[in-house]
């Protein structure tokens, strides 16, 4: 990355000075600032290898999970989330890769589905947590997903709660483009079999769309890529048509290798799908959810918390069964 800077250091110093540089509404591309994706040394897969070595089950969770680029969770239990975001994103930044962060915080955080609960304490402590986190980043490159969930989670909420909740969101975005000019941040869509395309559309619209990089989808879900870039393109066609601009999408295909059978939670026999990668139908495909960590208390996961790594899921999760 920083040789790149330098020769854009010094053919800027060539140029008139009479010529000025607008800021940019968005982010570079930090995908041509880095050179591929960051692997998560502390990934919750990397931890459970190094913690089992003679475990039967190491060799194949070591080969086909711990070492796939995959994202970083921040939330209530990253501490001082400015000096978190900064370190994650500084050792990949000394690494020349691209770390993939994922902001889960929000005030009343899975309000209407319960099982990852909380988020931070009012939306003026979101506000000063989220400001922290684009801090952190700085002018480093990475990718960030805001808000898993977040405005497709509107079920039981009423008129007054989601105008706050877009509020916190619309803040959110301002602070990614005035903090961390690099950064990519997508906001969240959902999946295809949550929320309609015109509602979503609606949605991604008045929390502020037009301010991020673009969306993601199916993130801790199990929709197939093919499903998702069906769903992402007619999202983009409703955007277009009715406020006049689309965005790029990505999703999350950590866990769609076999597609979704109806569940969201724990679903049994599903399977890894296209590791990390640019383009695939959609701009990337990302690993978001990482492949044997619970999505809470449910299906195979029973007896679980949200976020616990379980290597017997992460097993069968490498081979579909």
């Amino acid at each position: 990355m920083r040789r790149r800077f330098r020769a854009l250091t010094a053919a800027l110093l060539a140029l008139p000075l009479t010529l000025t540089v607008a800021p940019s509404a968005h982010a570079a591309d930090p995908t041509t600032m880095t050179s591929g994706f960051y692997v998560d040394p502390n990934s919750s897969a990397k931890q459970w290898v190094a913690a089992n070595p003679a475990d039967g089950r190491t060799p194949a969770i070591n080969a086909s999970l711990a070492n796939t680029p995959m994202a970083r969770w921040f939330g209530a239990w990253s501490g001082t989330i400015g000096t978190a975001t900064g370190a994650y994103a500084g050792a990949a930044d000394n690494a020349d890769k691209l770390p993939v962060l994922v902001a889960y915080n929000i005030y009343n955080r899975d309000y209407c589905g319960g099982h990852s609960a909380g988020g931070a304490a009012s939306p003026s402590a979101y506000a000063t947590w989220i400001a922290q986190f684009a801090g952190g980043i700085a002018n480093r490159p990475a990718v960030v997903l805001l808000e898993p969930d977040a405005i497709a989670d509107y079920g039981c909420m009423n008129q007054t709660q989601i105008r706050e909740r877009e509020g916190m969101i619309t803040g959110a975005l301002a602070e990614f483009n005035r903090q961390a000019p690099n950064t990519w941040v997508y906001l969240d869509a959902g999946n295809p079999g949550w929320v309609s395309a015109s509602a979503m559309a609606q949605r991604l619209h008045e929390a502020g769309l037009r301010q991020a990089h673009g969306f993601s989808l199916n993130i801790s879900n199990y929709f197939t890529t093919a499903q998702n870039t069906a769903y992402g393109n007619s999202v983009n066609s409703e955007l277009s048509a009715r406020y006049g601009y689309t965005k790029p999408f990505v999703v999350d295909t950590s866990r769609n290798g076999n597609g979704a059978n109806g569940e969201w939670c724990n679903a049994a026999g599903r399977r890894i799908g296209t590791p990390t990668r640019l383009g695939g139908g959609a701009e990337m495909l990302l690993w978001i959810k990482a492949p044997g960590e619970s999505d809470g208390n449910c299906g195979v996961g029973a007896g679980s918390s949200a976020g616990q790594f379980l290597p017997e899921v992460a097993y069968k999760m490498i081979y579909g069964y």
